[in-house]
């Protein structure tokens, strides 16, 4: 099932209320699910590889410590951030400015709008510091959606919650 975006994030501790939560794709959510959110963001930082190794193994014991509480929606948000250290990282890694697109695609009135700004990606600028920040964080990110628990708690979530 998709990412529910119409729920209320801003009232919702999902911890409390794990029926509510839905995995989506890639990192959606990301920045909206609480308390995991406010558990997590805080640690996650990229800049230097020494920072983004720090950063990586901090979130990474976070994920195994949800684990351990079989929380999966923290272990899955924890995984989210290691995902996101990873894009992210890589997005400065080609281009400093951290923007791929000239214009925003998704500020574009039309489809067609949106497809030919998608078009218009800056050059790539390869920053090698930030290339292994994120060669850092994708290890990390396929221990976790790769380690075999998650993917029980992944399987029992959908099962019970995700179904239809």
């Amino acid at each position: 099932m998709q990412f529910d975006y119409s729920l209320d994030f801003k009232n919702i501790n999902f911890r409390c209320s794990p029926e509510l939560y839905r995995v989506g794709k890639g990192e959606q959510g990301v920045l909206l699910v609480e308390p995991y959110k406010s558990e997590i963001l805080p640690h996650w930082r990229f800049k230097t590889p020494d920072i983004a190794r720090e950063s990586s193994e901090k979130i990474y014991q976070m994920f195994l410590d949800y684990l351990e509480q079989d929380d999966f929606i923290g272990a899955d948000m924890a995984r989210k951030f290691l995902q996101m250290g990873y894009t992210r990282s890589r997005r400065y890694a080609n281009h400093k400015s951290g923007k791929k697109y000239k214009s925003n695609p998704q500020k574009e009135d039309s489809k067609e709008a949106q497809l030919e700004a998608r078009k218009d990606i800056l050059p790539n600028e390869v920053d090698p510091v930030k290339a292994e920040s994120a060669a850092i964080f994708k290890e990390k990110w396929l221990q976790a959606k790769t380690n075999e628990k998650y993917l029980q708690l992944l399987a029992k979530h959908k099962q019970m919650y995700e179904q239809g």
